[in-house]
């Protein structure tokens, strides 16, 4: 069985992306890891090169700036990519430069792919999430937070990034047929310097909306508020040994009070028809589970 990475990232320091540890975190599990370094205004080319591993093979893209609409120039850099792996890799594992994979996950993720290796209607694996918001020590506890996502996908070029990237299909459209594994990615996109995050939420747009909307809807602040989120909950796990270094570096403070929490009458509503039957209504599903 041999197992490829990819992922890609432009801006990695601008924008304080974790991109160093997402990638190191499923290095175990891969033969080849393929990253596409976008055209970028800081030192990410260097950053990525300083990664001491012989499995990691840079490509350099060059983003489509003009793509100003659903995020799609972000699965155009995942396609390019999941493009470039080695024609013998069985499974490819992806992984955006904001998440992270557990290290206690790894023998689970490579138990399922040896197990539905030669099993062609499984198609991709299934990872549950956890969203952190403003620091390392609380998850988001609303429904707008997916729950689960595709991160583990066959070397079948029929196979795209779908929208702005956060899942895949196949061609004509299909979702994937999916096996859901004891796994987690831990999503640290929403913990970021605020100076940062502020950075990031006014440069991103633009690859969903025009400027007229990003003048009416987006920030100018100096610092990202924290503050404007709807419920949260104390994160009681334990994150990844290559988390360490950058959680003892935090240098800003986001304490939340849970009393806080203001969940809407809809997702009160969903969460008690969850708990009575397990299904949860209304809930995004990019793939179908087998």
């Amino acid at each position: 069985m041999k197992v490829g990475g990819f992922t890609f990232i432009r801006n990695a320091i601008v924008y304080d992306y974790p991109i160093v540890e997402a990638i190191t975190s499923i290095l175990p599990l891969c033969d080849e890891m393929v990253v596409a370094v976008g055209n970028s205004d800081d030192d990410t080319m260097a950053l990525i090169q300083s990664i001491p591993s012989d499995k990691i093979r840079i490509i350099e893209t060059v983003w489509d700036d003009s793509l100003r609409e659903g995020g799609r120039v972000l699965a155009q850099e995942t396609d390019k990519a999941f493009h470039a792996l080695s024609a013998d890799v069985d499974w490819a594992f992806y992984i955006q430069g904001d998440e992270v994979m557990h290290e206690k996950y790894i023998e689970e993720v490579r138990a399922a792919m040896k197990r539905y290796k030669d099993d062609k209607a499984v198609e991709g694996l299934l990872f549950d999430y956890q969203h952190f918001y403003g620091s390392y020590d609380y998850v988001g506890e609303s429904y707008r937070w997916y729950r689960r996502e595709i991160r583990v996908v066959r070397n079948d070029k029929r196979i795209y990034s779908y929208r702005d990237a956060q899942g895949f299909r196949k061609e004509g459209n299909q979702k994937l047929q999916v096996k859901h594994i004891n796994a987690s990615i831990y999503h640290y996109g929403w913990v970021k310097m605020p100076k940062a995050m502020a950075l990031k939420q006014r440069s991103f747009n633009k690859y969903w909306h025009d400027d007229q909307w990003i003048e009416q809807h987006v920030m100018q602040a100096e610092e990202f508020d924290y503050s404007e989120v709807d419920a949260l909950q104390p994160f009681k796990g334990t994150h990844p040994a290559v988390m360490r270094n950058r959680i003892q570096a935090i240098n800003w403070k986001f304490d939340r009070g849970l009393s806080a929490n203001h969940l809407s009458l809809k997702d009160k509503v969903k969460r008690i028809i969850e708990k009575l039957t397990g299904w949860r209504p209304g809930e995004y599903r990019n793939y179908r589970i087998i």
